[in-house]
């Protein structure tokens, strides 16, 4: 959504004062605006800790610190002349005014202040009450994993709730475990929840064991929401979470971080309903408490409480919190509008949002953008029937089981100590073009098959034969083996929706052969062939050499545009062999069997599983417009492509997918917004609609 950003960054000055860098960043842009000149800020903690008991006093104090210092060089402070700058564009716009505030590390003793209770600098009334002024404190974090998005209907939440059978020894007041579950339930209203509570199931290892294994039938948790009593002992953040005897187990909030950090996928959202969560310890000293530990360890956003909350208004906010989260997705907005709810509070500002989310967004409602939800159906479910479709398929449908082409160019990056531009470090062929120099020609290839197979290994070693449970596996079998396991589960299988339509070609990007093994479980006789983009591949044999397959929907033709495992010397990785293959592909019309060529201008096009900013799909979006009759595919409406929703992808969604259907205006692709999972189930849901 359009929305003004500012960013107020705190660096330390000198003994007593701070700079203030400010930059704020308009509506639908990504275009960052620094002020010409810091402003100073300079806080009088001791003053401030003694006015802790009055947080009205202790905002009005806190707000002349940040915005009203004296500033010889300025006759009015530049922090506030920026604010309200930034405010009054977005009010001109009927805008939101988004404020991130992060504590740069030369004043890590600027966490311990009350930034919740900041007022407006103008109208003296509080500041962060409702949701007009979104405010986060904005956290850098190394994790480089995707920050990926879900539907709204696709959230899932995980409570734990620590009552252990001892508690009174601390002299703590003891958790009723079924009243908290009761709110927990009720503050997430129609969110699934799975929980751990009391009885010795609320512990470290169960707690990270559902968030990696899943619990109850879950297979994910977007929201990890835990109620516990916590503590700073010596300055460090413990939580009181059970042992398997019910006991009190004394868990550091560092070793849970760690623990996070170490998970293929964190929660998107931690609730910390624990008393001193996000606390400090009485003289002000910085503890990096638990809700910033959580953050820098990856997780998105964290909720903590900064003291003693009081249940009341714990109870109220995490109410009103979730129920504004499921109506928007975006969590700072939510923040502010809980925050309000409970403003008569004495403790309203205890909650506190750490976050290192720029869009502030937690979900997303799948469709194509702009238009209404059933206007492209029709015509693509048509054109399936008729035998007129035609699947493309990229390398995200499989993402989940064999992992990220991405994270694994971060990995090779540094391992590799890959030298260039950083933004290339996630671009899977730069990074194996470096390694294609770096070590030998054929060293990327062998590398991804070794990458592809111990991504399996690691998920499935225990569960498969002593023959496919080495490093030395025939990848082929040892992707259909593991296909096998996970129907045998009864687990999700993303081509399974594509494998069941009436298609005769299916091409495809993806290296692996689970499209295949897919198709054989739908009781089908797949027959795959490689394109021989280059001279090694020339003498292979080809389905097509007896002279008498012709593809239909019972024997179909899986044609791998670039390279199969099945075959690396034909897998195309690096930038090299992108270029070769355009040279070859149009150069040489014959690389594309006669059956294939008429697919892809004679029926409508589904494009499937793509980054459509990724090199696979651009080089194969050339190839086919570049292709004789490729022009031809403006006759088709319904062709459609997806949009993965990935935080920072596109700082605008909506001019995103305007711009990407601009750039495809010549072959009328339509923009579906979502990920191929949520595509893909709503196909198969209208494909058997249709049938009945």
């Amino acid at each position: 959504m359009a929305i003004v950003d500012l960013k107020i960054v705190l660096q330390r000055r000198d003994a007593e004062s701070y700079h203030v860098e400010l930059s704020s960043t308009p509506p639908d842009s990504d275009a960052e605006v620094l002020a010409e000149t810091p402003g100073v800020a300079r806080f009088d903690r001791a003053a401030l800790l003694g006015l802790e008991h009055d947080p009205e006093a202790y905002g009005v104090a806190l707000t002349r610190a940040l915005f009203e210092t004296p500033d010889e060089r300025f006759a009015t402070p530049p922090v506030r002349e920026y604010f309200v700058s930034a405010r009054s564009i977005a009010e001109g716009q009927e805008l939101p005014l988004r404020v991130r505030l992060m504590v740069g590390p030369s004043a890590p003793e600027l966490h311990a202040l009350r930034w919740e209770t900041l007022r407006d600098p103008e109208r003296g009334t509080p500041l962060l009450l409702g949701s007009r002024v979104r405010f986060s404190r904005y956290l850098a974090s190394g994790d480089w994993r995707p920050v990926r998005l879900r539907p709204r209907a696709s959230l899932r939440a995980l409570a734990v709730i620590a009552a252990p059978s001892d508690i009174a020894s601390y002299r703590l007041a003891e958790v009723n475990g079924s009243a908290e579950l009761a709110r927990v339930r009720e503050a997430l209203a129609d969110i699934p929840v799975a929980a751990l509570s009391g009885g010795g199931t609320a512990t470290l290892e169960g707690l990270v064991a559902a968030l990696r294994d899943g619990l109850e039938g879950h297979e994910h948790f977007d929201i990890l929401y835990l109620v516990a009593h916590g503590m700073l002992v010596d300055g460090e953040p413990w939580l009181l979470l059970e042992g398997p005897d019910g006991a009190t187990a004394r868990v550091p909030g560092a070793e849970l971080a760690r623990r996070v950090s170490e998970l293929e996928a964190a929660p998107r959202l931690v609730f910390l309903a624990s008393c001193e969560s996000a606390g400090v310890t009485a003289d002000g000293t910085p503890l990096g408490a638990l809700g910033p530990l959580l953050a820098r360890a990856g997780v998105p956003a964290v909720i903590a409480m900064q003291g003693t909350v009081r249940v009341d208004t714990a109870s109220a906010f995490a109410r009103s919190f979730f129920s504004q989260l499921q109506r928007d997705g975006q969590i700072d907005a939510a923040v502010g509008v809980a925050r309000g709810e409970v403003r008569d509070a004495p403790d309203y500002w205890m909650p506190a949002l750490f976050m290192r989310l720029r869009s502030g967004q937690i979900w997303y409602e799948p469709g194509f953008k702009g238009e209404q939800p059933m206007e492209k159906w029709p015509a693509l479910l048509t054109r399936i029937n008729d035998g007129k479709c035609t699947p493309i398929l990229g390398e995200l449908l499989a993402e989940r089981l064999l992992g990220s082409t991405r994270e694994l160019a971060q990995r090779w990056a540094g391992e590799y100590r890959f030298p260039l531009a950083p933004h290339q470090k996630s671009d899977l062929p730069y990074v194996a073009q470096f390694l294609s120099v770096n070590q030998d020609p054929e060293y990327p290839r062998d590398a991804f098959v070794r990458a592809m197979r111990q991504a399996l290994l690691d998920r499935y070693k225990p569960d498969l034969p002593p023959a496919l449970a080495t490093p030395r596996a025939p990848l082929p079998k040892l992707l259909a083996e593991v296909a096998k396991l996970r129907r045998a589960r009864g687990l999700p299988d993303p081509y399974a929706p594509l494998a069941a339509l009436p298609c005769s070609i299916y091409v495809t990007v993806a290296q692996d052969t689970l499209l295949e093994e897919a198709l054989r479980a739908a009781g089908k006789e797949p027959q795959a062939e490689i394109c021989r983009w280059n001279d090694d591949l020339a003498t292979e044999p080809s389905v097509f050499d007896a002279g008498d397959y012709e593809p239909d929907e019972f024997k179909p033709l899986v044609f791998h545009l670039f390279g199969s495992v099945a075959n690396p010397q034909s897998l195309v990785l690096t930038e090299d062999h992108y270029f070769d293959f355009l040279i070859g592909a149009t150069r040489n019309r014959d690389l594309i069997p006669q059956p294939v060529k008429t697919a892809l201008v004679d029926t409508a096009l589904l494009f499937l599983g793509f980054r459509l900013e990724d090199w696979s799909f651009r080089v194969l979006y050339r190839s086919l417009m570049s292709a004789q009759g490729g022009k031809r595919l403006k006759r088709y409406a319904n062709i459609a492509g997806q949009v993965l929703p990935e935080e920072g992808q596109f700082l605008a969604p909506e001019g995103a997918a305007r711009y990407l259907e601009g750039y495809f205006k010549d072959a009328n692709i339509s923009i579906f917004w979502g990920s191929a999972e949520d595509f893909g189930e709503e196909l198969q849901r209208r494909w058997e609609a249709m049938q009945q």
